[in-house]
Parts: structure tokens; C-alpha cells; sequence
């Protein structure tokens, strides 16, 4: 993992991001959550370059 790159948790994407828990789910369902990275034990991970570029899809144009 690189540190320019880090792998973030779910509840620190959450806390950034001012959703519950259940939204999030809610929007993987519906295939409109940031890309993740599924471990073996089901433990989610979401890239800061993936969040971000996430995030930046969804700016409105004034």
C-alpha cells in the first residue's frame, strides 16, 4: 500500500463523508459508492485516489 495511495475503512470514509452507515450501503447496492477492494475475511477498503475522484464526479456546475 502506498502512502500516497492509502486504503481507507469504511467508518473513515463515513466520518468524511457525513453519511450513516446504511446510505453508503445503499448506494453500493444501486452501484453509485466509490469503487472498493473486498479482503477475504469481507472487510471493505477504498482507495483515497478512488474517494476522491469519486467525489469530484459528482460537483455540480454552477
Amino acid at each position: 500500500m502506498s502512502r500516497k495511495d492509502p486504503l481507507l475503512k469504511v467508518s473513515e470514509v463515513l466520518a468524511e463523508l457525513g453519511v450513516p452507515r446504511a446510505t453508503f450501503y445503499r448506494w453500493r447496492q444501486l452501484g453509485k459508492a466509490p469503487k472498493t477492494i473486498k479482503y477475504p475475511n469481507g472487510e471493505l477498503r477504498i482507495r483515497r485516489s478512488e474517494l476522491e475522484r469519486w467525489l469530484a464526479s459528482r460537483e455540480e456546475a454552477c
